[in-house]
């Protein structure tokens, strides 16, 4: 009796030990452990989608000051060598030589080309527009995945450690079971039931292990660091309550949505495009000033049958192609069915997000609610556990039934912590769905 006694105490040390472990959830983190701020933070840093939206911003950023420079009038020059099989002869007088050399400057200056440069600029502002809320939307996305994985990798890390106790619980009864088997105290059948369970328990600790692994991996492709690192980050088990109601949570999201955002301004650019195909039914007007050198030699300094050897004339020059058999009128009709087709675009996002609010937002509840049921159970299965187990040592309960008292234990600390981060993965999501940008856990 004496050694069964000293197991009992074991026993007792190990179940208590455990059952501090699954009430707390992990171990202490290490001071060096890695935040969810920290963990956003290097994720936006890292990928390659920002990058990706950031060179695409600066090249629309550079698109739009070429674009303004066709404003401004441009300077050219031009040097020509003509050879004449024979000098030129007109009434019997040589009027040129049989080498000319010509050198021309013009300064050009558009006056009026239907609106075209101003709408031309218009859309390269808005590909800009375009293109920063393209940078927005990609942090958006990349701040959700950045908190699925780390919530992900703390809920398989909990339930790896009730995985771990759970073995450690079920192969200390499986002893106790032995040794009273041994004694006579107990039948085989208890002690085969908790071989069982042992070999169950284990078969979900490999599980859980692998669970580990694969969220540990995923966490490093986030922040782009080799997929066998293993990373500590900080335990989250505190949760803010979400207390908003749908019809607020919709209102934010048509108030800061992205997607809406991008959608109007595709809009606006369809609309700018509208106006650029009419272009054609205005003229182009443009002034240009020209000075020039003639000569029969490389230095353009006039010669023999050269009679005005340089000047300089203005020009204005409008011109008009005023008949395309009815090219412009489809070009523009072409562009009126993209117009509507943008904003039939933009309603078919209004309609889209608001169901995608509607879904993050029930998950949202559910998970907060699943919350706090299971906490109230958790304290029930914490108590039945010790009571069976104290009637397990009186020999008034058998090993099934603190062995089902401890899968109970389990379960119900598995359930909490599943719907613990369920919770904060869903809100999460609910304020992407409301286009929040949130690096902490607001």
């Amino acid at each position: 009796m004496t050694r069964i006694n000293s197991v009992f105490k074991l026993v007792l040390h190990v179940f208590g030990v455990c059952l501090i472990s699954m009430s707390v959830g992990l171990q202490a983190e290490a001071a060096d452990s890695l935040s969810l701020q920290q963990t956003i933070e290097r994720a936006l840093q890292v990928n390659l989608q920002v990058m990706i939206s950031r060179e695409d911003l600066a090249a629309a950023s550079a698109a739009r000051k070429s674009q303004r420079t066709e404003f401004w009038p441009t300077l050219g020059t031009e040097y020509q060598f003509l050879r004449n099989d024979e000098a030129p002869n007109i009434g019997g007088f040589t009027s040129g030589s049989e080498d000319e050399y010509a050198w021309t400057t013009s300064v050009t200056q558009p006056l009026f080309t239907g609106f075209a440069l101003t709408n031309q600029y218009a859309l390269t502002q808005t590909n800009v527009a375009l293109a920063r809320l393209d940078l927005q939307l990609v942090r958006q996305d990349i701040i959700l995945t950045a908190k699925e994985t780390f919530f992900s990798l703390l809920k398989a890390q909990k339930l790896l450690d009730i995985a771990e106790a759970t073995v450690k619980q079920i192969d200390a009864q499986k002893k106790v079971a032995q040794d009273f088997y041994e004694v006579g105290m107990s039948p085989l059948n208890d002690l085969l039931q908790a071989q069982v369970e042992l070999a169950n328990a284990k078969q979900d600790l490999i599980r859980a292990q692998n669970d580990v692994d694969i969220a540990q991996s995923n966490f490093n492709l986030v922040l782009r660091q080799p997929l066998p690192t293993v990373t500590t980050i900080e335990d989250i088990r505190t949760y803010v309550p979400f207390t908003r109601a749908l019809p607020d949570c919709q209102q934010t999201a048509e108030q800061n949505r992205l997607e809406l955002k991008i959608a109007d301004t595709q809009v606006q650019r369809e609309d700018q495009n509208l106006a650029l195909v009419k272009k054609d039914y205005y003229p182009n007007v443009n002034l240009q000033g020209t000075y020039f050198r003639r000569g029969d030699d490389w230095d353009v300094d006039g010669g023999d049958g050269v009679f005005d050897p340089d000047g300089w004339r203005i020009t204005a020059i409008a011109s008009w192609d005023f008949w395309q058999w009815g090219r412009t009128r489809h070009d523009v009709t072409a562009q009126l069915k993209r117009v509507a087709r943008a904003r039939l675009d933009k309603t078919r996002i209004m309609e889209q997000l608001r169901l995608e609010v509607r879904e993050a937002y029930l998950r949202t509840n559910e998970a907060q609610k699943n919350i706090t049921t299971v906490e109230k159970a958790i304290a029930q299965a914490r108590e039945n556990f010790r009571i069976n187990e104290e009637r397990y040592q009186a020999q008034v309960a058998t090993s099934t039934d603190v062995l089902d008292a401890q899968t109970l234990l389990a379960r119900t600390m598995i359930n909490y912590f599943n719907a613990l981060y369920d919770f904060k993965i869903a809100k999460a999501r609910l304020q992407r769905a409301m286009g929040v940008e949130s690096m902490g856990l607001d």
